[in-house]
């Protein structure tokens, strides 16, 4: 079946964005494919781009909060969630709301969730595993992870997912603390790499390997990310600083190998 035949099953809904930067903006796009109504606001302007893709756009928060929306979608940056979250006057909701964010880590955004939304609100805390590069093509086989962190209104819980299942996701349900351990040892060390290989300054050369042109992807994907990003990934894992050490020792026991290796060939080449 395709994603539009699929997509055509999930039930239509108000999703409004918190922040409406590049990824959001990714976002939008598929779900205002599906059908769905979107609101969005931002710090930024983004009006002109909104008015372009058929999305409302709020440049004060409290009418953002006052468009009966269903489902509230947080993509800010990680470093700025709790003074947006904080800064929003909640008491304006006119019913209870799915809130839902897309941060790349995701026991530091539950927490701050659980503290400040309204006891009423519903909580889903989800990572879409890919963005605009990795999905430029569609989602189809790719990761999205996601948490039931307190849902009462199971229908709207379900529609939301169904935008992602809908486009062919491989949807995987597990803790926010299970996700961030497992991405501190794969997305943080590629992004850790990444931007080592920057500091480096590798670029293609005439004479480059697969293995070569796939270290100069990574480098470069990773440094069209913002450093924001890489500091939130690092600051809010926990597991993240353990990850950074294991890749430091493991750096120097190849250094250290290679030394002794070296020693090796030459006391040969001395007898």
């Amino acid at each position: 079946m395709s994603s539009s035949a699929l997509s055509s099953s999930s039930t239509s809904m108000k999703i409004g964005f918190v922040g409406f930067g590049r990824f959001a903006q990714f976002l939008a796009k598929t779900f205002v494919r599906q059908g769905h109504t979107l609101h969005a606001t931002s710090r930024s302007d983004y009006s002109t781009l909104c008015s372009q893709l058929g999305i409302q756009f709020y440049r004060e928060v409290t009418t953002f909060l006052d468009a009966d929306n269903d489902v509230v979608l947080i993509s800010t940056s990680i470093l700025s969630l709790p003074e947006v979250l904080r800064s929003m006057p909640l008491d304006r909701l006119k019913k209870p709301v799915l809130f839902v964010d897309v941060l790349s880590v995701k026991e530091f955004p539950r927490e701050v969730l659980l503290q400040v939304l309204p006891e009423e609100s519903d909580i889903l805390c989800t990572h879409p595993m890919f963005g605009p590069v990795s999905g430029n093509d569609g989602w189809r086989d790719l990761n999205f992870m996601y948490e039931k962190v307190r849902i009462r209104n199971e229908d709207i819980c379900s529609n939301f997912l169904k935008i992602f299942e809908s486009e062919g996701c491989r949807m995987l349900e597990m803790t926010c603390e299970e996700h961030d351990r497992l991405a501190a040892k794969s997305q943080f060390i590629t992004h850790a790499i990444g931007r080592a290989l920057g500091e480096m300054e590798i670029t293609s050369t005439p004479i480059d390997t697969k293995g070569f042109q796939t270290l100069v992807q990574v480098k470069d994907t990773v440094m069209s990310s913002s450093l924001d990003l890489f500091s939130g990934l690092f600051m809010h894992n926990r597991f993240a600083r353990q990850e950074l050490d294991n890749l430091e020792n493991a750096l120097h026991k190849v250094k250290e190998m290679l030394i002794q290796k070296t020693n090796e060939e030459q006391e040969k080449t001395e007898c």
